[in-house]
């Protein structure tokens, strides 16, 4: 029934897109700013988004194959004369990616046809498929945008880290952290990277409305930064954790208000700014956090005042408790987000937050530091550096 009142709804996460919450919500003749079941494919079946890049002629995507079938999944990567990326065609929560060189041995074939078998057998995410990607090289990054079915608005550019430790090494999670810089953009993009990434996420919509299903809501795409311009690793039908942390912050315009811009298909004449800030969001988790070792049920505190002292944001995630007792459990307990007018400042905030988080428990303390950022910057630069010795000979 309609609830008294309620003229708009946002639907979050993932699984309930899926199943189809969304059209459930606006057969009842409620204003929803959420993406129908059918265009939030481009999350929930990354066979779907392969498929549609290619047939809509959509730039930035990468060589892929999808298989159900385990024998021809096998076949496929023991001849494959490239390095790859093995993912669940369905929804993983952002864990289930396992990459040559990373999750397993470069050049290890084997390993990625025995990941494939455990894909296709516990049919991961309810797809009993598995999507066979050209791993990339680069630097990862996030574009969100507003959507309203036809008009896009981006949002600042955020780069996530899902490695568990310093130094992006360990295990693939969730998301330990991410930053964003004043200037919306990010240091080791190229000047045309951005213009790029926003032209991608235009055609992707104006392919889901040519096929029917027009996408309104938040379009999270996640993209690397290569030498040869931005490739699309997924899209998300729904706003990235931790980086809407990074984002809504900034947001100047009435959230509310775009929201209803969007669920009305006005988005193009309304509203949207960004404050020119820079932000860090680090996360607070339970030890051992992305592995099978992982310590639950761990106690910490948080003196939030202190918090808001340190001119930082504070977000809670998976914990119960009050305040001064919170009980972790085995995911991310708590963001903190620094926001300043320079990275810098932001990272320098974030972390004297910190210091108000009391307990046993792990943070990746690099994130958004001038070190690891220049890393990055220095990466890609020998990358190009790299290709362009390569085209002279």
């Amino acid at each position: 029934a309609r609830a008294e009142g309620a003229d708009l709804l946002v639907v979050g996460p993932e699984a309930a897109l899926k199943a189809g919450v969304t059209d459930a919500v606006s057969a009842l003749g409620l204003a929803v700013a959420s993406p129908s079941k059918k265009a939030a494919r481009i999350e929930t079946s990354k066979a779907f988004m392969r498929d549609l890049m290619a047939r809509r002629n959509v730039p930035g995507s990468v060589e892929a194959a999808a298989f159900s079938d385990a024998l021809r999944a096998r076949q496929f990567l023991l001849s494959c004369p490239y390095p790859v990326a093995v993912k669940p065609a369905g929804l993983t929560g952002g864990r289930g990616v396992q990459v040559e060189g990373k999750d397993f041995k470069e050049g290890d074939k084997q390993a990625a046809a025995a990941y494939a078998d455990e894909v296709l057998g516990k049919n991961v995410g309810g797809e009993a498929s598995v999507v066979v990607e050209r791993r990339l090289e680069g630097e990862e990054f996030t574009l969100m945008a507003f959507c309203d079915g036809a008009a896009v608005r981006p949002m600042p550019l955020v780069q996530d880290h899902k490695r568990a430790l310093e130094g992006d090494k360990g295990p693939n999670t969730g998301g330990m952290g991410s930053y964003s810089v004043a200037d919306h953009s990010l240091p080791f993009l190229a000047p045309e990277d951005l213009g790029r990434a926003k032209e991608v996420m235009v055609l992707t919509v104006e392919a889901l409305k040519a096929e029917g299903c027009p996408f309104v809501g938040v379009l999270y795409g996640q993209f690397m930064a290569t030498v040869d311009g931005p490739r699309v690793i997924e899209f998300n039908a729904r706003f990235g954790d931790p980086e809407a942390m990074n984002v809504l912050p900034l947001l100047e315009s009435n959230y509310v208000d775009v929201c209803k811009a969007m669920a009305e298909g006005r988005l193009d004449a309304s509203d949207v700014r960004f404050a020119r800030k820079a932000t860090v969001c680090k996360y607070v988790v339970p030890e051992g956090y992305g592995t099978a070792q992982v310590a639950k049920g761990a106690l910490i505190g948080v003196d939030e005042k202190a918090v808001e002292t340190a001119g930082a944001r504070l977000f809670f995630g998976a914990v119960d408790g009050e305040p001064g007792a919170l009980k972790m459990s085995s995911s991310r307990a708590l963001a903190v987000v620094g926001v300043a007018d320079r990275l810098q400042a932001a990272e320098h905030s974030a972390e004297e937050a910190l210091k108000a988080v009391t307990g046993a428990y792990y943070v990746r303390h690099d994130i958004g530091t001038q070190a690891l950022v220049k890393r990055k910057v220095e990466r890609m630069k020998g990358l190009r550096i790299k290709r362009a010795k390569r085209a002279q000979g």
